[in-house]
């Protein structure tokens, strides 16, 4: 098989419905527009957001107040940007007793943008103490820095996830 040879799968394709052309074809005279009415007339189209006369989305949901944060109106962004770093990459790009910053992580290629918080997540392992400054710490990654003998340091920021996540806000599922 080579691209000169694909198609498509029996059945995955159809003819378009070529409506108006007489009434042998089933979609004659009125075209499948019915009969009078501003449907049946050309440029009859609902506006947007029209759900057919039900109370559409944007007034069934309550009003909230804000800029693009979490609790104001609910068509946002819910999720928060951070860029992830993984242990194994201070491992491999920073001496033992270093101090891992934000800015030290955009000059080893880690975390480039300025603007989006740094969070460090706990994959692979690490041997050396660091002394880490981030915007998010996860569990895992925590424990192994201070168990390597190393520090860490929660940087405040203009982020929601500057919070060190300890887990304890989960319940179990049942």
């Amino acid at each position: 098989m080579g691209l000169h040879n694909l198609k498509p799968a029996k059945g995955s394709t159809h003819r378009r419905k070529r409506v108006g052309r007489g009434e042998g074809s089933g979609m004659g005279k009125t075209s499948g527009r019915g009969q009078k009415g501003a449907g049946s007339r050309s440029g009859a189209k609902d506006r947007s957001g029209f759900e057919g006369g039900q109370n559409p989305i944007q007034v069934r949901m309550r009003k909230l107040r804000g800029p693009h944060m979490k609790k104001s109106m609910p068509f946002e962004n819910f999720r928060t940007a951070t860029q992830p770093v993984n242990l194994e990459d201070l491992e491999a790009r920073f001496d033992s007793g270093a101090e891992v910053t934000p800015d030290a992580l955009k000059g080893a290629g880690l975390a480039t943008r300025r603007d989006v918080p740094v969070k460090i997540l706990g994959r692979g392992e690490i041997s050396k103490p660091l002394t880490v400054h981030a915007h998010g710490f996860s569990v895992s990654a925590r424990e192994k820095i201070e168990a390597a003998g190393g520090t860490v340091s929660l940087l405040e920021g203009r982020s929601a996830a500057g919070i060190v996540d300890s887990g304890e806000h989960r319940t179990p599922s049942s």
